[in-house]
């Protein structure tokens, strides 16, 4: 479910009107709601029925995740500026270098006034399912490792992580599915919907994941009621066996035990805790890693969108089949490693080391594949062909379309056979147009004409021009060296965590591994979606407007910039 929400991040940003930062601030909920209860969880839990409190965790998400897409209802029908919204008609004509949009005849339409604030349920749902995601991964790791042979138990881990994989794999899969659908499927014509889901302001039904993901949770809750407090153990060395014989003992000494009691030992285990050298080296990397890790993630399907011209939907399946995929046997064979040969801690740590090496110098390698800019007159290019980025709105003029009655605001792309984008038929100064809907062609287009020599086509035709055919190429390297990295940075996975159980008392495995899901999400989980957001809202070109005022969402961004400002902080946080 937490990587549906990461797969649908560009429907809610467009179906909310927010910017990149609003988005990761939302996104970043998950770790607030996590941060509230995690410490506190992973001690108390470890002394109570962790499979119960698992339970009620998956409850809690479920609710959430409810929540969330319960808000698409109190909505009202997304609508979106396009002149084909005004002109129903098989044929049309548009008054020369007119904008129909301000005309006297149109009504003003406040598209987002009743839903600019819905997006606050959103927020508290996903916070709700932080919470509810709480007790999962500390206690079921914990549990896991304290009734299984030393020599297993990082294989059993590993298993257990892979298996964990399935879902987020699910949930890009879903998310893909979702991104395909307009977000008012079975209640609008969709032979009136005139745009494709690679337009920018395409929304998908975001909201159906989060109802089946919510069915999901509810049913997964129910088996975790009926395991054991514990396990039997199973046979191993002696020293092993003496320690779970003392963590058996006081877990049934803890029936008896009140919560203050319990709570009286929290701060002293805190600092035994952090007071572990190895431990506190190991956190203080994990803050970094996690740093560049979910800044990345969060923002990896729209890096594909922005920069290689894919779908949301599409971008959303390849993470979905090749990257996870790659994560699940990455995390499968580093515990498979660890079981085969035995490794010790210094082994398992040298072994996670050098699979983050290796991948952070792939990564250096990721951000250099690249696609140019799409041309687009007055943002990435001049109205008479030169290459030149501009943020200024001034620049979306010219001779050709000075006189005209053309919004700079307004974004309803339309291509012309030379592959330059205009934002509108107006800023391209065209006359007239004939087609219906989608397949609506502009004529007579003075901008068009003016660029390029007497007799070339003057037409344009809906929508945004695509990417160059060498950028399919490069999506290509793209993808492959993100699945190499993928799967070497998932390869010291597990050693990584057994490293962490292992140089630790076991009484205190729960509490440090809470501890430092607990540090990494609030220091890297909670500012890096918020930092990587305003990096790339810094690369915007051209942004919506709201009709009742202020700042929408992202139209298009300078890709060149987007890549630098990704690559350069991903680099910084290595």
């Amino acid at each position: 479910l937490r990587t549906y929400m990461k797969s649908s991040i560009t429907q809610i940003e467009r179906r909310f009107d927010l910017s990149s930062t609003h988005i990761g601030l939302i996104d970043g909920s998950f770790e607030m709601g996590n941060l509230l209860f995690l410490a506190v969880v992973s001690h108390f839990g470890a002394k109570l029925h962790r499979p119960r409190l698992i339970a009620v965790g998956c409850f809690l998400m479920a609710v959430g995740a409810f929540l969330t897409g319960l808000t698409h209802f109190f909505m009202g029908r997304y609508k979106y500026d396009t002149i084909i919204q005004v002109f129903q008609n098989d044929s049309v004509h548009i008054t020369a270098c007119a904008d129909p949009l301000k005309t006297e005849d149109v009504p003003d339409i406040q598209i987002e006034e009743s839903g600019s604030n819905m997006w606050i349920y959103v927020f508290l749902g996903n916070a709700l399912r932080g919470i509810g995601e709480t007790p999962v991964t500390p206690l079921g790791i914990s549990y896991v490792d304290d009734f299984a042979k030393a020599e297993n138990s990082p294989f059993y881990i590993a298993c257990l992580q892979t298996i964990t994989l399935l879902g987020p794999m699910f949930g890009f899969l879903l998310g893909s599915y979702c991104a395909k659908l307009y977000v008012d499927i079975g209640y609008v014509d969709m032979e009136s919907v005139t745009i494709t889901p690679k337009d920018a302001r395409w929304v998908g039904a975001w909201w159906m994941g989060f109802m089946v993901s919510s069915a999901l949770l509810l049913i997964s809750s129910i088996p975790f009621w009926f395991l054991p407090r514990s396990l039997p153990k199973q046979e191993g060395d002696k020293d092993r066996r003496e320690n779970l014989d003392g963590t058996e003992d006081a877990l049934n000494n803890n029936h008896n035990l009140k919560l203050t009691d319990i709570a009286k030992g929290f701060l002293p285990s805190l600092k035994r805790l952090l007071g572990t050298p190895a431990y506190f080296l190991l956190l203080c990397g994990s803050i970094l890693k996690f740093n560049s890790f979910i800044g990345l993630f969060t923002f990896k399907a729209k890096y594909m969108e922005q920069q290689f011209g894919q779908s949301a939907s599409r971008a959303n399946f390849l993470i979905g089949v090749l990257n996870l995929p790659a994560v699940a046997v990455g995390i499968f064979l580093g515990g498979l490693l660890m079981k085969r040969y035995k490794l010790s801690l210094v082994s398992g740590a040298q072994l996670s080391f050098a699979t983050s090496f290796m991948a952070y110098l792939l990564l250096l390698l990721q951000f250099g594949t690249k696609c140019d800019n799409i041309p687009v007159a007055g943002l990435t290019i001049s109205y008479n062909g030169t290459q030149s980025v501009s943020y200024n709105r001034e620049m979306l003029f010219s001779e050709c379309n000075r006189d005209c009655s053309c919004s700079a605001e307004e974004w309803d792309p339309v291509c012309s056979d030379s592959g330059i984008t205009y934002i509108s038929p107006c800023m391209a100064g065209c006359i007239s147009s004939s087609g219906y809907g989608k397949n609506t062609v502009f004529h007579n287009c003075s901008c068009v004409s003016a660029s390029y020599p007497a007799g070339s086509s003057t037409s344009v035709r809906l929508g945004q021009c695509p990417h160059a055919k060498d950028c399919s190429r490069s999506f290509t390297s793209y993808m492959a060296v993100s699945v190499l990295s993928s799967f070497i940075n998932s390869l010291g996975a597990t050693p990584g965590y057994m490293v962490i159980i292992r140089c630790i008392s076991p009484e205190l495995k729960s509490l440090a591994l809470g501890i430092q899901t607990l540090v990494t999400r609030t220091l890297g989980g909670i500012p890096a979606p918020v930092y990587f957001g305003a990096l790339i809202d810094s690369t915007c070109l051209k942004w919506s407007i709201k009709k009742c005022g202020g700042r929408g969402a992202c139209r298009i961004y300078d890709s060149a910039m987007y890549r630098y400002a990704m690559g350069n902080k991903c680099e910084s946080r290595m």
